[in-house]
């Protein structure tokens, strides 16, 4: 048998699972869900604070119309959330989401570097991110000497937060996935209208 029939034979077992790809498309909703649902939440539930935070140019975001980019963040997220979790309108919502990756990477997050927990060593350690781990390990040393810290550890260690734009940028990925293939077949209201409604 020659290497190309094995390859061919793999590549023909491999296909085979292409019978199982609606599963791709529905993990990448059902794992966006609660992200966007607890962003808009909280947006929801702090809305004037979030507000202040869009308009003010000295610590905050400096956006103009805050009130109106607020709401349309909010409405985005908790409407996404809900449409994503039905396969409802998938490609569609997937784009104001997308833009509202976009301005949290580019306004929140680019400054910070790529990591969302900070490191001190590795290929996309920053300055930053090595200058909060030398607090992070002074925060430790306090904790050691004057806390439980065996307790306090119990369930996970501390770490620093770097605020990069690894998550946002993640989510964007993972949306334009969606964008371009839609909710996928099966369990996603898309494909049941799609079915019975679209022409062809």
């Amino acid at each position: 048998m020659s290497a190309i029939t094995i390859v061919n034979r793999l590549q023909d077992l491999l296909d085979k699972f292409r019978a199982a790809d609606f599963l791709a498309p529905l993990l990448l909703r059902v794992y966006l869900v609660p992200v966007f649902w607890m962003a808009g939440s909280e947006k929801f539930h702090n809305m004037e604070s979030t507000i202040e935070w869009f308009g003010n140019p000295d610590w905050g975001l400096g956006l103009p119309f805050p009130e109106l980019m607020a709401f349309l963040a909010m409405s985005s997220e908790l409407g996404g959330a809900v449409l994503l979790a039905v396969g409802l309108a998938t490609r569609w919502i997937s784009l104001p989401l997308m833009v509202t990756m976009i301005v949290a990477m580019v306004m929140v997050h680019l400054q910070n570097g790529w990591l969302a927990i900070a490191t001190g060593k590795g290929l996309f350690a920053t300055e930053r991110s090595m200058e909060a781990i030398e607090r992070l390990d002074r925060a430790k040393s306090i904790l050691r000497e004057h806390g439980n810290y065996s307790w306090l550890t119990e369930h996970g260690n501390f770490v620093m937060l770097n605020n990069g734009i690894e998550f946002a940028a993640t989510y964007f990925i993972m949306l334009l996935a969606l964008f371009f293939y839609g909710g996928g077949r099966y369990l996603s209201a898309d494909y049941w209208i799609a079915r019975r409604w679209r022409v062809v």
